[in-house]
């Protein structure tokens, strides 16, 4: 690790020097991904250096302590070297998670996906306070959210829903969320008051731009039809709404929320952008699946990772033995609490991984 800071430090002195050379000034778009790269170490290398001062204050407090014939300084030097160490070794601890590799997509917006699972019309409604849910804690903590392509039931529930959030750092809260959620309730649908088990899948993307995954047109068939409502009536004559099928993949995205067409295939071709990623990302790890089923962020979509049951007010993730009893306030948006708990759990197993 020490090599690795070294280095680190070292492109950081570089870094410095060269943001402030005229000529790359001058060249704006080199400038801008120096000052990126530089931000991104900034972090690094203040832990690094602060490490390697209070390594210096232990060595200093050490040799006092050899050549102090006072016993009452030799105590207090005692003290202040163990000090010292329990700050080298949280230093130490904050060092390993800086160097973790960070997921490049961590800062993006989302596509939240929701769709209703094994219920019927009592999962389609759970698939709407799933929808809620997203959209308070969005609220919440300052984050933009929006229905992007919703197909719902009569009754107010939802067969799929996809719900757009813009903010900050967006899919490094929400990335954990993917997976099966199940529910233990009375269904507002059920006469003899049986509890009865529900589920719906959450898959969540991160939003790409089109220069991260390019979509070939001649890879793209376009079909437009006229926009539907509950129960599949229509509820205009026009030819506004889209489906694009990606050729290669079979993927289909539809989109019928907007009144133009042009604004509908501008969201259908966002999503389907995302959903490419998600399966390159998914083939591409698939050689560490072994390692990612220890992990909570392995957007294995069968997984079932969390229950939540109404007769005890309680909310369980699976995947960190986490439980809750303040299941309104959880389905009311209050999902801070889980999601710290998740990253938390992340981070100590890539530290496992990585051998920290």
């Amino acid at each position: 690790m020490q090599d690795k800071l070294e280095m680190i430090e070292k492109r950081y002195d570089e870094l410095e020097q060269l943001l402030s050379d005229h000529e790359v000034i001058e060249r704006r778009e080199e400038w801008m991904n120096l000052s990126k790269e530089m931000a991104s170490i900034v972090p690094v290398v203040e832990l690094f250096r602060h490490l390697k001062k209070v390594d210096l204050e232990i060595k200093e407090a050490e040799e006092l302590i050899s050549g102090n014939e006072d016993e009452d300084m030799e105590e207090y030097f005692k003290d202040e070297v163990e000090t010292l160490k329990q700050e080298k070794e949280k230093l130490e601890a904050d060092l390993k998670e800086e160097l973790l590799p960070k997921d490049p997509y961590d800062e993006k917006n989302v596509f939240i996906e929701i769709r209703a699972g094994t219920g019927g019309e009592e999962a389609a409604l759970f698939a709407a306070d799933l929808l809620k849910m997203y959209s308070r804690y969005a609220e919440q903590n300052n984050l933009k959210a929006e229905i992007v392509e919703a197909h719902p039931t009569d009754i107010g529930g939802y067969k799929e829903v996809i719900l757009g959030i813009e903010g900050k750092g967006a899919y490094s809260r929400l990335k954990f969320e993917s997976g099966v959620h199940r529910v233990q309730r009375i269904p507002s649908t059920e006469s003899g008051g049986r509890i009865h088990t529900s589920a719906a899948t959450v898959a969540v993307l991160p939003e790409v731009e089109e220069v991260e995954v390019e979509i070939s047109q001649q890879d793209l068939r376009i079909d437009t039809f006229c926009a539907t409502g509950p129960g599949g009536q229509s509820v205009n004559t026009t030819q506004s709404a889209i489906r694009i099928t990606h050729i290669p993949t079979g993927l289909v995205v539809s989109c019928q929320d907007e009144k133009s067409q042009l604004q509908n295939k501008e969201k259908a071709l966002r999503i389907l952008r995302s959903r490419l990623l998600d399966k390159y990302i998914s083939e591409q790890t698939a050689e560490l699946a072994e390692t990612r089923k220890t992990m909570v962020g392995s957007g294995d979509r069968s997984e079932r990772i969390r229950t939540y049951n109404f007769p005890q007010n309680r909310v369980t993730d699976h995947r960190i033995g986490l439980t809750l009893h303040k299941l309104e306030l959880v389905l009311n948006g209050d999902l801070d609490e889980i999601i710290s708990e998740l990253i938390a759990n992340d981070r100590s197993e890539q530290l496992k991984v990585n051998g920290g």
